[in-house]
């Protein structure tokens, strides 16, 4: 049986459902395989090391390699060479689902143990400013509106906000933590202009890649 967890901050609580049965080349395995977000792999680590202290327990091999990748392996398909969990720091996209399905991955379990939690922080030393989701969103869109971001200061996007250039430290593409952030803060800032969310009616698409495709000149790392 295949198992997922959103997020899992305690893998043993349902590793110990997760078969790990041999695939069709007769290879096996006797340990639990767990694969996904690296913001969860803290606490899988934890749970992996308290289900091993248990007597006969083989330890549970806990991989990060990012929400993507985790459940793209996932739902690579059935038996030994397969992880039995993914870790995500969101829920699994209807087109991972549909890739699971084709691989004959259907008996998939999600199950919810804690809440990812998002902020956008600045150094204690820098100068204070409070941002809006559309500002963040015109100083980090590849392009804002549909037009190439030419933004180099925090001014650029705002004249209210500091002559400061914009440098942003942030997940990578592979990252649920980076889905989230392009869903409850781009999105949110891309739809404060009008034309933009309706464009979201006409052409979902489009608006979806206008709205979430983050720069790659620099200014986000």
């Amino acid at each position: 049986m295949k198992k997922i967890l959103f997020p899992a901050m305690a893998v043993a609580s349902v590793a110990l459902l997760s078969a790990c049965g041999g695939s069709g080349d007769g290879a096996s395995r006797s340990e639990i395989r767990v694969v996904g977000s690296s913001t969860v792999l803290p606490f899988a680590k934890q749970v992996a090391d308290d289900f091993a202290k248990g007597e006969g327990r083989t330890s549970p091999q806990v991989e990060s390699n990012g929400t993507g990748a985790g459940i793209e392996l996932f739902c690579a398909g059935l038996g030994a060479n397969t992880p039995d969990i993914a870790n995500a720091s969101r829920r699994m996209k209807a087109s991972e689902f549909e890739t699971c399905a084709k691989n004959g991955v259907t008996d998939i379990v999600e199950v919810q143990i804690g809440l990812d939690g998002i902020a956008v922080g600045a150094a204690k030393t820098g100068k204070p400013f409070n941002l809006t989701a559309a500002q963040v969103y015109k100083a980090l869109a590849a392009n804002p509106g549909g037009q190439p971001n030419k933004a180099i200061n925090w001014s650029d996007v705002d004249p209210s906000l500091p002559a400061i250039k914009i440098s942003v430290y942030g997940p990578p593409a592979s990252s649920g933590t980076r889905d989230a952030f392009q869903d409850l803060v781009l999105k949110r800032g891309c739809e404060a202009d009008p034309a933009m969310k309706a464009m979201k009616e006409t052409d979902k698409e489009k608006a979806e890649e206008i709205c979430t495709t983050i720069r790659t000149d620099g200014a986000y790392v």
